[in-house]
């Protein structure tokens, strides 16, 4: 069995905006538990999170990676993920694994679009936020931002909330603790000062502690342990630590690990501590999100087991490796669990387990139990799939974690194989680069007959097609899609078709009159049965459905899929004898086409939702450019080292190629990040030249 307990057991993901310092504060945490007799270097492509082929090439991390160490009686279970936005979905799917969650900022370049992002996600999902201000060493010598402005940005952000509980002292060369300390004097002024303003903080959340603190105008440290704790959990506060991870490479000489460590032995929550994770029931589109319905593990080991698969990654030797958090109860070898898997509605999939393994990096180490909040592997289970719950009881049958929002993947490429007969090959390859990353999509286009895949950015893309060729051997050809325009109607109208063919034999006869109207953008597709009277027999209202379905794969403008439509059968006719399912799918089809036809039918368009980061020197020429793409800007925020970031909304059509056009504009020093938002109607021009390149196949009546 484990030697330590729930209470024991903390779970924290480093997240932040790449070079951070994330993975050498993750060698220097392993070096200080003596998990590493040397801290490895990103340079020298020895560390223990980066261990794939791809990051080394890239010089840094493209994946989550699990790691743990026994640290002062802790057993720290530490997540370090990519900090790049194209990885943006690996560092969103640890979220559910752990109650902590670390944004790592650069000293030396302040707050950036990743710091902003990881902030408001980890609120979003509830979970306790620390920032870990990394690299204090550089901002001593030459650096461009200042500590004491840094943290004076970091509370304008992201508000008054954002308080150090340690500061800098002797030129970053030593920290000093401000929570329970009040003496001496620091890079950032006098201790003193800071510890008001965190006790200030802490006791809004206790209104007996604070009528004492008004009252002696002091409290003692370990009275403010609970409340702090309190306020980690409601967000209202986000404790501010100082590091430098690693100086000059050496981890024996990095600064504020070891109160880092302190500060996590004893101020970050273990699982029992945490906010509750949010389980929900259901399958598929049909899950119980009503807050009041949601369902929380209790920790306890006795109890039946309730555990989350939040990251899965195809291991060379071991084949699938699914990472799991348990939640409730223990497992052990030779548990028998059963897999509810959310994504396709599907439940009570058992099997055994055979090996449980704890992750470090690429390495794994055989365990025999894993008790309530651990973080821990199981290998060759296909079955199992990201986001998956695991329990070994009917009592958990179709319960699910309430869903993670992951940003769409909006960047594509349409693939084929370089060698003929390698079709299979790269299909196989493909699903297994999904089964790895939730942000990474495969289709197939059945208009132009491409298969194209999707992922965040340009670099996203690159690695995984890098991972192709190495991995998996295939080799692909690659060229731009189409942009996955969508089509909608702007005002109702009514259809007919009558559909009579007769071959020498039986017949086939059915007669439709239907209505269509418009939804709200997003509602998506609605069918009604409005007959009566029996004017079309009740069996065969499924087949004009079926038939209106596939008239909805493609609309009359360019062929697009159809969405946000209200179908309703109101009327018809049949045969007794030639009146059969086929007739009634063409009649529902052609009717259906018929009312969009004369329903004002529109071409939407994909818009993303941009954030550009550049020198404050480009604001205009980059302001200027999106408005060339029919972009539309929503506001600019001022950022620390005379940067700025540029928000707007752009149709994705226009942004083909942005990357290298902002390059250029910017000497390399400009970068952004996309989202999906939404759809809108596509300007005439646009329908225009869309619809003409559009070729319909001939359809035989």
């Amino acid at each position: 069995m484990t030697a330590y307990t729930t209470a024991d057991i903390r779970n924290l993901a480093l997240v932040g905006h790449a070079g951070a310092g994330k993975t050498t504060l993750s060698e220097a945490l392993l070096h200080r538990a003596g998990v590493l007799g040397h801290a490895g270097r990103v340079e020298q492509k020895d560390t223990t999170s980066d261990y794939t082929d791809e990051e080394h090439e890239h010089g840094h991390s493209l994946f989550a990676s699990v790691l743990h160490a026994d640290l002062d009686g802790t057993h720290l279970n530490l997540l370090d993920t990519p900090g790049a936005p194209d990885f943006l979905g690996q560092a969103l799917g640890v979220f559910p694994a752990v109650e902590t969650v670390a944004v790592v900022v650069n000293a030396n370049h302040g707050i950036e679009p990743m710091t902003r992002r990881m902030m408001k996600r980890a609120a979003d999902r509830k979970l306790c936020r620390m920032i870990v201000i990394n690299k204090i060493d550089q901002a001593f010598t030459g650096g461009s931002v200042d500590l004491g402005d840094l943290l004076t940005n970091l509370r304008q952000t992201f508000g008054n909330r954002v308080l150090p509980v340690n500061l800098p002292a002797e030129q970053g060369t030593k920290i000093v603790d401000c929570f329970k300390n009040t003496d001496g004097e620091s890079d950032l002024g006098p201790v003193s000062q800071w510890h008001s303003q965190i006790v200030d903080q802490v006791v809004e959340v206790d209104e007996n502690l604070m009528e004492l603190y008004l009252e002696q105008g002091e409290v003692k440290p370990d009275q403010l342990h609970a409340p702090f704790e309190k306020a980690l959990r409601e967000g209202h506060l986000v404790p501010v630590v100082f590091t430098a991870a690693a100086v000059e490479h050496d981890a024996s000489q990095s600064v504020g690990i070891d109160e880092l460590v302190k500060f996590i032995k004893e101020l970050c929550p273990n699982p029992c501590e945490g906010n509750p994770r949010p389980f929900v029931r259901g399958s598929g589109d049909e899950l119980d999100l009503d807050p009041d319905h949601e369902i929380h593990a209790d920790h306890d080991p006795a109890h039946h087991v309730l555990a989350h698969v939040f990251n899965v990654r195809m291991d060379p030797f071991k084949g699938k490796l699914a990472c799991f958090r348990v939640h409730q109860g223990t497992v052990n070898k030779d548990t028998q669990l059963f897999i509810d898997d959310a994504h396709e509605g599907e439940s009570k999939k058992p099997f055994k387990v055979g090996h449980l393994f704890k992750l470090q990096g690429a390495k794994s180490e055989e365990v025999d139990a894993a008790l309530p909040g651990d973080i821990v592997a199981v290998a060759k289970v296909d079955d199992v799939h990201f986001d998956a719950v695991l329990h070994d009881s009917h009592d958990e049958d179709n319960v699910h974690l309430r869903p993670l929002r992951m940003p769409a993947p909006m960047a594509g490429v349409a693939v084929e194989p370089r060698k003929r007969g390698d079709e299979q090959k790269i299909a196989d390859a493909l699903v297994k680069l999904q089964e790895e990353d939730p942000t990474f999509r495969v289709s197939r286009n059945n208009t132009t007959h491409e298969t194209v895949i999707q992922g965040l950015g340009d670099l996203h893309l690159r690695v995984l097609l890098e991972k192709l060729q190495k991995r998996y051997n295939v080799e692909v050809e690659t060229h731009p899609p189409k942009i996955e325009y969508r089509e909608t109607i702007l005002a109702n109208a009514e259809g007919h078709h009558r559909h009579k063919k007769q071959t020498g034999g039986a017949g086939q006869f059915g007669e439709v009159y239907l209505r269509v109207e418009p939804r709200e953008r997003g509602e998506g597709f609605e069918f009604s049965d409005d007959t009566f009277g029996g004017s079309i027999p009740k069996p065969l209202i499924p087949a004009i459905e079926k038939g209106v379905r596939q008239a909805l794969a493609q609309g009359p403008i360019a062929g697009c899929p159809l969405q946000d439509v209200k179908v309703s059968v109101y009327d018809g006719k049949h045969h007794p004898v030639d009146s059969k399912e086929i007739a009634f799918v063409t009649a529902g089809k052609r009717a259906f086409l018929d009312a969009v036809s004369k329903a004002k039918p529109v071409l939407l368009e994909p818009m993303v939702d941009v954030e550009v980061v550049a020198p404050a020197s480009y604001m205009g020429d980059l302001t200027a450019d999106l408005s060339t793409r029919r972009g539309r800007v929503s506001g600019t925020d001022m950022m620390p080292g005379d940067m700025f970031a540029l928000h707007a909304s752009v149709p994705l059509a226009e942004l083909t190629n942005y990357n290298s056009q902002l390059n250029a504009m910017t000497g390399g020093a400009g970068s952004y990040s996309m989202e999906f938002s939404h759809y809108e109607p596509a300007p005439r021009n646009v329908q225009d030249k869309v619809a003409a390149e559009y070729q319909p196949a001939a359809e035989e009546d």
